[in-house]
């Protein structure tokens, strides 16, 4: 059993490609580094080749080196594989054609939306085809009537949210990357957001969808039924399967009304537990802000000299609070939640005066992990998700491993769902620090799953935690999906070596 350590290099900031190793690190059961990937398939043949050419045409089938570099890596930057070709799908049944060609040849077929994720689950293996989806990008349906909306898989999270906008309706989940993420990758991946404490997930907004198994069998499970309990949920099995399972082509989703008024606040804390606690107690009051997110001191500094908002430097943590609903339950709402701030010993409580000051403040905190991957040649961005009431522990435990190691983490993340994002500003061609690097990971992880709390909240488990994977879900779950996996996929193409081996 082998796991990856995540590492995520935001290239737009650079306005440069980051310079990667020509193999990824990999670490195996016990953390020891390696270098090798976990799975090899045989090279994709000319035959195979002539066959895509024939299936989508010869200019949506890339073979030439330097057209494959920018598909041999996803967000998580120390994982690099060069894929033998990459095929562009523009229909459906374009995907049902080149899986049965794949399934045929048993050749492995990696897809990938936007590449924008962050534990290695659209990096491609030796001798793969990457299949994209990003033509396959269109609003099909916006259904006012009944609160849905369709579309394939490669259009974006954004172009979602503004369709539905422009309906005068609100698609909730909000991934840091959605200008360029996926739908399709927001459904393989079960994407979260800044508000997912009130919201949920992606999970929670699919009401149906059309998934191509690997023999190209194409499947269509949902409705746009509010209640159905007919026969098993096949399409909750689809959903977090990170592409293992089958290609999920079209979405129906889930459209709310948009909230009439919101409230953005922004508390600053002498003590991460004065914020932990405040965090705790505004869940206590039974109010379930729209947003609620936490940043540490060396987050806050780092966001502050990128962003310029005029955020407070003088704390060792910020919460970012967000309400929204009714008007007068959102003054309400405002109201406890400043004042709870204050009793917990806030130092400073900023409303937002206007929704500029509002976007401001919420641009602050996407651009956290942007503003942390300008100070160090290497940016580590993991996802550990606790308990809320082991939110303090876990921070503080953070810190500790950190000042023991002699490491810079940068901590930031949904504090009122309890995920956690521990953000390692390091230099991966340093071997020696790389390796504390590698041994906090194990800590911070088997501290996670101590206190009750999960390997991953929002970006997967691809190869950089598969590793864990073991200890956290136990014998008989892991056999379970392993069984599920060799059911519909018996010939192992889809995105072999992701989750398990």
């Amino acid at each position: 059993m082998h796991c990856v350590v995540a590492v995520a290099i935001e290239v737009k900031v650079w306005g440069r490609l980051h310079s990667r190793p020509t193999r990824p690190v990999v670490l195996d059961a016990v953390g020891h580094r390696s270098h090798s990937m976990v799975v090899q398939m045989m090279p994709v043949s000319q035959a195979t080749v002539a066959g895509l050419r024939r299936l989508v045409g010869p200019k949506d089938v890339l073979t030439e080196k330097e057209d494959l570099i920018p598909y041999a890596f996803d967000g998580t930057a120390a994982l690099r594989q060069m894929p033998d070709c990459v095929v562009f799908a523009a229909s459906t049944e374009q995907v049902a054609e080149i899986l049965k060609l794949a399934n045929q040849t048993k050749t492995a077929v990696v897809t990938r939306g936007s590449g924008t994720g962050l534990s290695g689950g659209s990096v491609p293996c030796a001798g793969c085809i990457v299949l994209c989806l990003a033509k396959m990008d269109r609003i099909l349906e916006l259904d006012r009537a009944n609160l849905t909306l369709l579309a394939e898989a490669g259009a974006t999270t954004q172009a979602v949210s503004e369709a539905a906008s422009a309906a005068g309706l609100f698609y909730p989940p909000d991934p840091g990357s959605m200008k360029i993420s996926t739908i399709g990758g927001n459904v393989a991946e079960n994407s979260g957001g800044l508000r997912g404490l009130k919201y949920g997930v992606t999970r929670n907004y699919i009401m149906g969808m059309e998934v191509v198994l690997p023999n190209g069998e194409v499947l269509w499970s949902g409705n746009k039924c509010v209640k159905d309990v007919a026969g098993y949920s096949v399409k909750d099995l689809f959903i977090g399967s990170e592409g293992t399972l089958g290609v999920v082509t079209k979405v129906l989703l889930k459209l709310i009304p948009k909230p009439a008024a919101k409230k953005t606040m922004v508390a600053a804390f002498g003590r991460i537990e004065q914020a932990a606690q405040t965090v705790s107690d505004i869940i206590a009051a039974q109010i379930i802000p729209c947003t609620l997110e936490f940043l540490d001191r060396t987050t806050i500094r780092c966001v502050e000299e990128f962003a310029k908002v005029g955020l407070p430097l003088d704390c060792e943590a910020l919460l970012l609070m967000e309400t929204d609903g009714h008007p007068a339950a959102v003054a309400d709402e405002a109201s406890k939640m400043e004042a709870l701030a204050r009793k917990n010993g806030a130092t400073e409580v900023r409303v937002a005066q206007d929704d500029v000051q509002a976007a401001n403040l919420a641009t602050a905190r996407r651009s956290a992990f942007s503003a942390l991957a300008r100070i160090s040649p290497t940016t580590i961005l993991e996802d550990a998700t606790v308990p809320r009431s082991e939110l303090a522990r876990m921070v503080l435990f953070i810190q500790t491993v950190a000042q023991r190691r002699h490491l810079r983490i940068g901590t930031f993340g949904h504090a009122g769902d309890g995920n956690l994002h521990p953000t390692f500003l390091t230099d991966e061609r340093n071997a020696a620090e790389m390796h504390q690097v590698e041994e906090a990971f194990k800590e911070i992880f088997e501290e996670t799953i101590r206190l009750g709390g999960t390997i991953t909240g929002e970006h997967g488990v691809g190869l950089s935690k598969k590793g864990f994977l073991p200890k956290f879900a136990g014998g008989a779950s892991m056999r379970v999906m392993r069984e599920l996996r060799r059911a519909l996929d018996p010939n192992g193409i889809l995105n072999p070596g992701k989750l398990f081996d």
